[in-house]
């Protein structure tokens, strides 16, 4: 039976502006049996007026977002290290090297003896992302493919999309957690891709899981290893995703133990590609920079977690300028959050400092021009409607592949939306929200810009009511 739904709907397609057009604000959208999005226009075109009006006859349900709330595509979290849930929220104390020795691999092995803690671990974390608006995500695991698998069954179970990468990695400076050899670490990624992952899908008919080669970083993958990932990947049509200029003490380890920088290395194992995501790449210049957007690598910006271990921020204007594939990441546990909410803000923030020290850089110039100062072109901020790109559209563009339709709400795309509350009926802000200037009657026209502003600044998940992934209600009553 399909859905009909009548509200206000909001998207942010294209970096630069918020296409937040009067067509776009009160539609009537219809869901087909799979899940899908079969009608969207204005609630008031004759088509959107019939089907409402056949719904009524047949009397087959409308769901009427009501006036104070909108519709706005769910969140793509491109890097999240699923077991690092675990301990969200601590260690993070150390520099880069010294937290994974620390914290990460004693924990991820943890995981792996202990089934029925990632069980625990990994069905809270379905239940957290969903509370955050959260509808697909790029994930690492552990080594162990049971492990991992029951990751995958955890978000299949709660309905969200999940690419579930099997750690590969041949070397560690943990003797207990790492795989006997590349060929050992090569068998065991092509079996959970091939065989796990499709024997997954093919007993539920969903394609909500898919797996990606995850070689940790370079300092955990000899050449062999990533050679044959990258052959595995190229045979097979798989995705792959790694960790690239992170930090200063990884850049380091990688200089003085393979002679080389590290995104030379990936280069070298055909490993920067269309298939590839590669997160942070904080000390990537800007030749390296080209290398990514020749390549067609996408970039998995996590800005709360470059502000912990790195000494250098991500140039996301530039990058974004020169046509790089980006979207956000949360980067759990290095990231302490969850939310994409502050995957954006962060983001936002980190432009903000960039663009703040490049003015001063020009007023300190005796020779720059007042111009060259208020230049909007030559800006390094972003906007907090393009960080809201970044995490929908942008982040599904990046990710690339089979759900490369997400992120917007067009014909043809899933129905993969949340629903935000601004107000309530007693005309109130809904959490943390509060408007004092409302009008006397609020319409869905009447959600003006600032109001949606003002909940990406201060809003929270009391704002949202409702998430469907495949036109699937997976969240909300």
């Amino acid at each position: 039976m399909p859905s009909y739904i009548s509200g206000t709907f909001r998207g942010y397609p294209s970096t630069g502006r918020t296409q937040v057009l009067p067509e776009l604000l009160d539609r009537s959208l219809v869901v087909d049996q799979v899940g899908n999005i079969a009608h969207f226009e204005p609630s008031n075109s004759p088509a959107s007026v019939s089907l409402i009006a056949l719904a009524s006859q047949t009397r087959e349900p409308v769901s009427q977002i009501p006036e104070g709330s909108f519709l706005l595509p769910t969140f793509c979290d491109l890097h999240l290290h699923a077991p690092q849930f675990l301990y969200q929220g601590n260690g993070l104390d150390l520099p880069l090297l010294e937290w994974l020795d620390k914290y990460t691999y004693k924990a991820e092995e943890r995981l792996d003896s202990d089934p029925v803690l990632a069980k625990r671990v990994y069905d809270r974390l379905a239940r957290r992302l969903l509370e955050n608006g959260t509808g697909a995500v790029s994930f690492f695991g552990t080594i162990k493919a049971q492990t991992n698998e029951i990751l995958a069954q955890s978000m299949l179970d709660a309905g969200i999309r999940a690419r579930v990468g099997k750690l590969s990695m041949d070397i560690s400076s943990r003797p207990t957690y790492v795989e006997a050899s590349a060929e050992a670490s090569l068998e065991a990624a092509r079996v959970f891709a091939l065989d796990t992952c499709a024997l997954l899908a093919q007993q539920t008919g969903k394609s909500l899981i898919e797996p990606v080669l995850t070689p940790r970083f370079v300092p955990t993958c000899s050449d062999e290893l990533l050679s044959g990932l990258a052959d595995m990947s190229s045979k097979h049509s798989l995705h792959v995703q790694s960790h690239l200029a992170e930090a200063y003490d990884q850049v380091k380890w990688v200089e003085d133990t393979r002679g080389k920088d590290d995104i030379d290395v990936f280069d070298q194992a055909r490993l920067l590609n269309p298939r590839t995501l590669q997160a942070h790449c904080t000390y990537l210049t800007p030749p390296d920079l080209q290398r990514i957007v020749d390549s067609g690598t996408s970039i998995a910006h996590c800005p709360l977690s470059n502000i912990y271990f790195s000494s250098e921020p991500f140039p996301l204007r530039e990058a974004l300028k020169m046509g790089v594939k980006i979207g956000l990441g949360t980067d759990v546990a290095g990231g302490y959050s969850l939310d994409m909410m502050s995957a954006m803000r962060n983001a936002v923030a980190v432009s903000r400092m960039r663009e703040n020290r490049r003015l001063t850089e020009v007023r300190a110039s005796s020779s720059s021009s007042t111009n060259e100062v208020v230049d909007e072109q030559a800006s390094l901020a972003i906007t907090w409607t393009e960080s809201l790109y970044l995490a929908t559209r942008g982040g599904v563009i990046a990710l690339g592949g089979s759900w490369k339709d997400l992120g917007h709400f067009k014909v043809g795309a899933p129905f993969d939306a949340q629903q935000i509350k601004l107000v309530g009926e007693d005309r109130e802000g809904v959490g943390a929200l509060d408007f004092f200037d409302l009008a006397s009657d609020i319409s869905p026209a009447g959600l003006s810009l600032e109001m949606v502003e003002k909940w990406w600044c201060i809003g929270d998940n009391r704002n949202r009511m409702k998430v469907w992934i495949q036109g699937v209600q997976c969240f909300g009553v």
